[in-house]
């Protein structure tokens, strides 16, 4: 018994050895994988949004009547401006309108030609 006994220990001994080896060698193994595998990289960071102005409502363009009045009768503003443009024979891109009702005249500055006409208040 004696020798089974020394027999059954040296077995233990060799099996926890080649246990402890196993071990070692898969734990050389795996450092060997972390070593040859690339780093994994961080997740790339998304671009932050870009921030932007909040967006302005369009300006309306305000849409006037202006009439001038004098002696009971009305005349529309935008009727002078169209006899200027048909006076001057042009469209023009700066026009100043001086006008004096009581004399029924209109005067006028249109693209630096200076000029005048008759508007009538019947």
């Amino acid at each position: 018994m004696a020798r089974t006994k020394k027999a059954a220990e040296a077995a233990e001994k060799e099996t926890t050895t080649a246990v402890n080896a196993a071990e070692k060698e898969t734990k050389k193994a795996a450092k060997a994988t972390e070593e040859k595998a690339p780093a994994k990289k961080a997740p790339a960071k998304k671009a932050a949004p870009k921030k932007t102005a909040p967006k302005k409502p369009a300006k309306a363009e305000t849409k006037v009547n202006f009439f001038v009045e004098f002696g009971g009768v009305q005349v529309p503003v935008e009727e002078v401006v169209n006899n200027i443009k048909a006076t001057i024979g042009k469209d023009a891109a700066d026009i100043a309108v001086y006008l004096k009702p009581e004399e029924s005249k209109a005067y006028f500055v249109a693209d630096g030609e200076t000029g005048e006409m008759d508007v009538f208040f019947c």
